[in-house]
């Protein structure tokens, strides 16, 4: 295990994540805030960099790593961010609690949303900023950010973009890493500032459409106001945020090869139309559903629309009290979180990828069982695929279930029914933030225990990263190991 090119690359995240926190600083000063709001911000800044430099000292007697120094560097910058990140908000006393602090900007981090917030409109401007910009710099992901802004990185460093980026694959866009990097934020930067723009034409107030912009290019949901969008009451910014939670939920590689003019070839992807297509059908299933019941029919699809928007890509916002929907609505609505948005997308769940892969191995499987001889193939947008891509995606989904139930059944302790503990950790898991029942849209998570909230925050983190970064994190011999 190569310990000093962890320590100094988490001293190099520290150090980076010091600097972040001017900018929320900045906010404070803008509005005047007291001088406490500015110490928690400029103390915690001058620690986290502190430690950070620290950390970077490390002399380093090889450059060199490989997936397992990889995959722990991101889970331990991950977890030191969400850590130093809280600090602010207990020494400003407006989360007192450390546990909840952390949980805040686990969920922050990892984009999930989930809050233990009952007054999010009691938070100052600065920590409001602080709170959403989470979900920015999060969303496409902490390690690419820093790859994106350092001037050298190291050929190794695939390792640590492959344990980040989502999907069951991943592939460079240009031959050099760090290229890659800011081409991925480039698309995603000036993504959320279209999106920040229209918010405003729309006549959002600017402060609140920078932090909506947050949360939809993050596809993370925290909110400005306790009733989430519902309070705009506005068709014009539902249909901007849907659009948008719908656009960071794609492959950004798409975007990219419509960039260089090959519009064709991106729309071609086999796994764009599979999730335009689920979204689709769940909006148009979900919406006569509605309408059986009390719901017009123009309110059931522009309701049926956002909440599917919403829950598909992860993101979390919310307009109506769908834990009050019929239960064929909240099925669905459950079905969606753990499907997800695309793989290279900044939103959770298992994927759209790894669940066409699992229906196409499973039929492939099938086909097999009728004609024993039959050779079966594979094919995944266009290209036949190995057993070891299969293997890789079914032995995924057999450990995300397993520690799926584990989660259940540790949450359930707190819970009054099986609805309200499989939502919550599904919600969690998947990074989407409001579930059903007790941690519904008009509810949160403030009620459970401390230990339950730790949990449910390294729950969040690895979901986030794709489980397997964090159980490498705590296996013994990843600590034991030499080269």
């Amino acid at each position: 295990m190569n310990k000093q090119i962890i320590r100094y690359t988490l001293g190099n995240i520290l150090m980076i994540l010091a600097g972040l926190m001017i900018l929320p600083l900045i906010v404070s000063l803008i509005y005047q805030e007291s001088w406490v709001n500015i110490a928690s911000f400029l103390g915690t800044a001058l620690v986290t960099f502190a430690i950070g430099f620290f950390l970077s000292r490390t002399k380093l007697h090889r450059r060199n790593f490989y997936a397992t120094e990889g995959f722990t560097i991101v889970s331990l910058s991950w977890i030191a961010i969400s850590f130093f990140s809280a600090i602010p908000f207990v020494v400003s006393q407006q989360i007192p609690s450390f546990v909840d602090a952390f949980f805040e900007m686990s969920s922050g981090f990892t984009t999930t949303g989930a809050s233990i917030l009952n007054d999010v409109e009691a938070l100052s401007h600065s920590m409001l900023f602080w709170r959403s910009f989470t979900h920015f710099v999060g969303g496409m992901g902490v390690l690419v950010f820093a790859l994106a802004i350092l001037p050298k990185a190291e050929s190794a460093s695939v390792h640590i973009m492959k344990a980040e980026m989502t999907g069951p694959t991943f592939g460079k866009l240009v031959s050099k890493l760090s290229s890659t990097a800011r081409i991925l934020y480039v698309i995603y930067f000036v993504f959320m500032m279209i999106t920040l723009g229209l918010l405003w034409l729309a006549g959002v107030p600017f402060f609140d459409s920078m932090l909506l912009a947050f949360g939809t290019a993050g596809t993370g949901g925290f909110g400005v106001l306790n009733g989430s969008i519902a309070p705009y009451d506005s068709f014009t910014v539902e249909m901007i945020l849907s659009i948008g939670m719908i656009v960071f939920s794609i492959n950004f590689n798409l975007f990219y090869l419509a960039f260089i003019g090959q519009a064709k070839r991106a729309l071609k992807s086999e796994e764009l139309r599979w999730f335009l297509a689920i979204i689709a059908g769940s909006v148009f299933l979900i919406a006569l559903n509605l309408i059986s019941t009390s719901y017009g029919v123009t309110s059931a699809f522009r309701d049926s629309f956002f909440t599917v928007a919403s829950i598909i890509s992860t993101t979390g916002y919310s307009t109506a009290l769908f834990d009050h929907w019929p239960l064929f609505s909240q099925l669905m609505l459950i079905l969606l979180m753990f499907v997800g948005g695309m793989a290279g997308s900044t939103a959770g769940g298992l994927k759209v990828s790894r669940i066409m892969l699992l229906i196409k191995a499973a039929w492939a499987e099938i086909k097999r069982t009728i004609r024993p001889n039959r050779v079966v193939t594979i094919e995944y947008e266009g290209r036949r695929i190995d057993a070891k891509l299969v293997n890789t995606v079914l032995s995924y989904f057999v450990v995300y279930v397993l520690i799926f139930v584990v989660a259940v059944l540790v949450v359930s302790l707190e819970t009054p029914n099986l609805l309200s503990s499989f939502s919550a950790v599904a919600a969690t898991f998947n990074n989407i933030g409001p579930g059903l029942g007790i941690v519904g849209p008009s509810q949160n998570f403030a009620h459970f225990s401390p230990l339950v909230k730790i949990v449910l925050s390294f729950i969040m983190i690895m979901g986030r990263l794709e489980i397997f970064p964090m159980i490498i994190l705590f296996a013994p011999n990843t600590w034991l190991k030499r080269f």
